[in-house]
């Protein structure tokens, strides 16, 4: 795989090129910005921006102001190679809180390991309604610790007015849900995202997460999907390595509280 080249269309496409990522959202370019808006429960934040030094630290302040007047928290989503190489620094510096960095990973599906299987005594189950929705909400408050009330909304949001841009699935031991994920697709590109893969503690280790991450790239190839892409913890990224993604840049959300 062509890094330098993969990367590039990514920025174009996922970035630059921007699709409201649910129901109610719309995608904004002002200058060379361009941003997501939500309502209360969705996912508000700048996704891609041209910026050098001249230009970042007003662009930066007219996001603040922005947001301020919605009353939105909001999230600059950095990358590695953006642009000035110090906007991290000038983000902190106007308020912003980083958050832990996650590694960009791409993967062309073609070169992935699909032939895995859930472990013994697991079972995937589509989620598809409410309840389902509230079996990976679930998981997520326990595998993460955090609360699930966006990904409720969202999920729920997308299944019911746009079912055909997610894929979610949930594992379960017996009755119990033990391990949760779900994939994003974005129609006219070529990229499809793996999201929310987290598994319960106790039930890691088992090969659950690598058996979900191969059942979402199923899904991708039956859907006409080429490339993969993850924002992956260090935790997750040697197991998506071993399945053949590789890393191209560095990502870190900023948040901003107004």
């Amino acid at each position: 795989m062509d890094h330098v080249a993969v990367l590039a269309l990514f920025d174009r496409n996922m970035r630059e090129g921007a699709q409201p990522d649910g129901p109610g959202a719309r995608v904004e370019r002002v200058g060379r910005v361009v941003r997501q808006v939500a309502a209360e429960h969705g996912w508000n934040g700048v996704v891609w921006s041209d910026l050098d030094e001249a230009s970042a630290d007003r662009a930066i302040a007219e996001q603040i102001a922005y947001y301020t007047r919605l009353g939105r928290e909001f999230e600059w989503k950095l990358y590695g190679h953006d642009l000035p190489v110090d906007l991290g620094e000038r983000l902190r510096a106007a308020g912003f809180t980083p958050e832990p960095e996650e590694t960009l990973m791409i993967a062309e599906v073609a070169d992935l390991t699909l032939d895995v299987e859930p472990p013994e005594g697991i079972r995937f189950l589509p989620v598809t309604d409410q309840a389902g929705v509230d079996l990976v909400a679930d998981v997520h408050e326990k595998a993460f610790g955090t609360d699930s009330t966006r990904l409720r909304h969202q999920l729920r949001a997308r299944l019911r007015d746009d079912p055909d841009t997610v894929v979610a699935v949930v594992a379960l031991a017996g009755d119990e849900p033990v391990s949760a994920a779900r994939m994003e697709l974005v129609p006219g590109t070529r990229f499809a995202g793996l999201w929310g893969g987290g598994t319960v503690e106790g039930w890691r280790g088992r090969g659950i997460y690598r058996a979900l991450v191969a059942h979402r790239a199923r899904s991708a190839v039956e859907r006409g999907y080429r490339y993969l892409q993850v924002d992956a913890l260090a935790t997750s990224r040697p197991i998506l390595e071993r399945l053949g993604f590789e890393p191209l840049s560095i990502t870190q959300p900023h948040v901003y509280h107004p």
